[in-house]
C-alpha cells in the first residue's frame, strides 16, 4: 500500500491565521442586547410612524358599498388630517359627530364654499349634477344649503343606508382624521383611492 503525506507549508498558515485575527481584533465588539435593541427601535419607529403618519383601518358596515365592503382594509393618511388638501370625492375617515368613539368612512361630495342640494337623489353642487362616482341611489330631497368655512359635506356611497352629512350635517374639520389612500385587503380588490 502506499501513503500519501501532505506536506504543509506552515508559514503560510500562520500568516492567514494571524491575519483572521487581526480582521477579527478590528470589529468593535457587538454591544450586549444590540440586535434586541435594534428591533426594539425598528418596532418603536414603527408604531410611532403608524400612529402620525399612517393608520390601517377596517371597514365596518355597508355604507361605502360598492367602493368600500365590510372588513376590506383601508391605508389613511393621517398628515392629510384637515381641510386644506381635500378635493371633491376623497374618502375620508372622520369622527362621529353625534357619538364620541366611533370612526367614519365617507366621500367629501362638497368643500367650503361650496352649494350642495339633493333633488330626487341627484347630488347636485354648485347647481350641477355631480355624480362622478359609483354609488347607490336613493331618492333624497335635501334643500340647497352653503358648506361654511372650515367644514365638509359627507355623503356614503351606499345612500340608502348611509349615516352621513345628511343626517349628521356639515363635518367640521377638526373631525377629519385623515384621507383614504389605498385598499390594501382583501388583495383581489386591492387599489388606491
Amino acid at each position: 500500500m502506499q501513503r500519501f503525506e501532505r506536506s504543509v507549508d506552515t508559514a503560510a498558515v500562520d500568516v492567514i491565521a494571524s491575519q483572521a485575527d487581526s480582521q477579527a481584533r478590528k470589529r468593535p465588539p457587538e454591544p450586549r442586547g444590540g440586535r434586541r435593541r435594534d428591533v426594539l427601535w425598528i418596532a418603536a419607529a414603527a408604531a410611532m410612524l403608524q400612529a402620525s403618519v399612517l393608520q390601517v383601518s377596517v371597514v365596518r358596515g355597508t355604507s361605502m358599498e360598492p367602493t368600500l365592503c365590510d372588513g376590506d382594509r383601508l391605508v389613511v393618511d393621517r398628515i392629510a388630517r384637515g381641510i386644506g388638501g381635500l378635493e371633491h370625492g376623497d374618502v375620508v375617515v372622520l369622527r362621529n359627530p353625534v357619538e364620541s368613539g366611533i370612526d367614519f368612512v365617507k366621500r367629501v361630495v362638497a368643500l367650503p364654499g361650496d352649494r350642495v342640494a339633493l333633488r330626487g337623489g341627484r347630488l347636485l353642487v354648485n347647481g350641477a349634477e355631480a355624480e362622478r362616482f359609483e354609488h347607490v341611489p336613493d331618492d333624497y330631497d335635501m334643500p340647497e344649503l352653503v358648506v361654511p368655512a372650515d367644514h365638509v359635506f359627507v355623503l356614503g356611497d351606499n345612500r340608502p343606508v348611509s349615516a352621513d352629512s345628511r343626517d349628521f350635517g356639515i363635518v367640521p374639520g377638526p373631525l377629519l382624521l385623515g384621507t383614504v389612500r389605498a385598499r390594501v385587503w382583501p388583495p383581489a380588490r386591492a387599489a388606491l383611492l
